[in-house]
């Protein structure tokens, strides 16, 4: 849950626990970035990934930050220190990386802000581990195993948290929140590209809502938490 100080809300321990869902937006023109950053929260999706796949993602974070206090904005496909150093400025409030290097976490260790570093494989998982890193994403998810991977994963590693992205989407969502090693999950379909372009932010808010409701199954997924 999220808890209010004055007009901010303030992030909690976990990125994990924000949302049941956490949107994976790719943004063209930044005037669209606060009335979709203000339907997504309408809707029950507070944490927004912007991801740096565009020329507009960093002024996007910065107008989401500065314009719409409840939402809790992040950036992703992070894949340099530099980036790390410039989305923080920006007003980034968390980080994620499809994967990651010693340099790119070191960096984001030292950024102050929560992170979730891109894994696929045990070994990944085991590093991060080591260095004292219980929580990641988990890319790409469906590719790289899905749930039944996760489920492997589960025993062995019962300290791992993931939020698992790529190629989720409402019809498996659920599988996935209901494993007790993930803790959210990404997705994009609550921001449908031909809603964006038409500036439907109504049916943005309607999608988002739905995928809120999923917090019950997340919440009833297992005990690793």
């Amino acid at each position: 849950m999220l808890h209010r100080v004055g007009r901010m809300f303030v992030m909690p321990t976990s990125v994990l626990d924000l949302a049941p869902v956490v949107p994976v937006v790719v943004i063209e023109d930044a005037g669209d970035a606060v009335p979709l950053a203000r339907a997504l929260v309408a809707g029950g999706l507070p944490a927004i990934e912007v991801t740096l796949r565009t020329p507009a993602a960093l002024d996007a974070i910065r107008a989401i930050a500065g314009a719409v206090p409840d939402a809790v904005v992040g950036a992703g496909t992070v894949l340099t220190p530099e980036q790390v150093t410039e989305c923080v400025a920006a007003g980034a409030r968390f980080l994620v990386s499809p994967g990651w290097t010693d340099g790119l976490l070191t960096a984001m260790v030292a950024s102050g802000v929560p992170f979730l570093p891109g894994v696929s494989t045990v070994s990944e998982v085991v590093a991060l581990l080591e260095r004292g890193v219980r929580e990641m994403k988990f890319f790409p998810a469906q590719a790289a195993g899905g749930t039944a991977y996760l489920k492997s994963l589960a025993g062995p590693l019962p300290q791992a948290r993931f939020c698992p992205t790529g190629g989720i989407g409402p019809g498996n969502a659920p599988e996935y929140l209901a494993l007790p090693n993930v803790g959210c999950v990404g997705g994009t379909w609550m921001i449908p590209a031909d809603a964006v372009a038409a500036r439907d932010w109504t049916r943005v808010e309607s999608l988002a809502r739905a995928a809120a409701g999923l917090r019950s199954i997340r919440d009833a997924g297992g005990t690793c938490r």
